[in-house]
């Protein structure tokens, strides 16, 4: 009876080599893992560093994206305010180009006008005095065509509000509603001074912003403009041209704080809390301009005695 055939058994070293030979594969295997291991990490790791890298690029380029051109009717960096037919109306100006310099606005030189100036920022609590104590007082002498308002928004106090960088987005809110609705500004400005936040604080947030534009009469473009700080590039140069550059129409060699008030070039430095006080300015400002235009000096007021 057959059986089959019977193998020897395999001798040591026969054993010994197939141990080494399984080893050798175990071996191998073992490496391609680790090659297989090590380049799924290293793609991961680089997958990872582009994406840092694509980050950190969109940051840069944000904040030094190339600037583009100001806000509309803003040519002289501020927006010039006029009596017309339907109130308070906008004096229409072309965009500055990128990089290009304002154009200082042509002062009524009749001699009857008072041509008001004034260099604000929405965080300064001396500005909130100022407006909130004469922005009544401009809104009747504009709209009766007794004077101009041209407004300056600037951004100095941009670290003084834990973060937020109010004063910023304040000055590009106040550019979106001058370029996309600029008969809306005068009382948005009235009412970003109404609603004013204390210095330090976070202020008002761009929701909160546009509310207020909306309130005072703003289209809703204004608000992807506000989201975007679409002008933030053009509220940092007219700022550092604020504060470095001579006062078009003035003798003032820069803005030195804010508020700053212009009236026919002279600057006003009386109280921020007193309407009659200002008024008063007013009208010596626009006489003496008148009495200048007619060839005829200006009467010095005779002091009064005090009591």
């Amino acid at each position: 009876m057959s059986t089959g055939s019977i193998q020897p058994r395999p001798s040591r070293n026969e054993r010994r080599e197939a141990a080494r030979e399984k080893a050798r594969l175990l071996r191998e295997e073992q490496r391609r893992k680790d090659r297989r291991k090590k380049f799924l990490i290293q793609g991961g790791v680089i997958v990872v560093v582009l994406a840092i890298a694509a980050l950190i690029g969109t940051m840069i380029f944000n904040s030094v994206r190339p600037e583009g051109p100001g806000p509309q009717n803003m040519a002289s960096d501020g927006i010039l305010l006029v009596g017309g037919e339907s109130g308070i109306e906008p004096v229409s100006t072309r965009a500055i180009p990128a990089n290009g310099e304002p154009t200082p606005s042509e002062p009524d030189d009749s001699g009857t006008v008072a041509n008001i100036v004034v260099y604000v920022d929405y965080l300064c609590p001396y500005c909130g005095q100022f407006e909130q104590t004469n922005s009544e007082s401009m809104r009747t002498m504009v709209e009766q065509g007794a004077a101009t308002l041209e407004v300056h928004p600037i951004a100095i106090l941009t670290n003084k509000s834990a973060g937020t960088q109010y004063s910023l987005r304040a000055a590009n809110a106040a550019a979106c509603v001058a370029d996309r609705s600029p008969e809306a500004f005068f009382d948005f400005n009235a009412l970003m001074f109404e609603n004013q936040p204390e210095e330090l604080s976070a202020g008002l947030s761009n929701d909160e912003i546009k509310a207020l534009a909306a309130e005072a009469g703003a289209s809703s473009s204004v608000d992807e403009c506000i989201d975007e700080t679409r002008f933030k590039s053009w509220v940092e140069d007219a700022t550092n041209r604020a504060l470095t550059q001579p006062i078009p129409n003035s003798e003032l060699e820069s803005v030195k704080g804010t508020p700053t008030v212009l009236v026919n070039g002279k600057q006003y430095v009386g109280s921020l809390e007193d309407p009659a006080e200002f008024r008063a300015f007013v009208l010596q400002a626009a006489g003496q301009s008148y009495s200048e235009s007619n060839g005829t000096p200006t009467p010095t007021p005779t002091p009064t005695p005090a009591g």
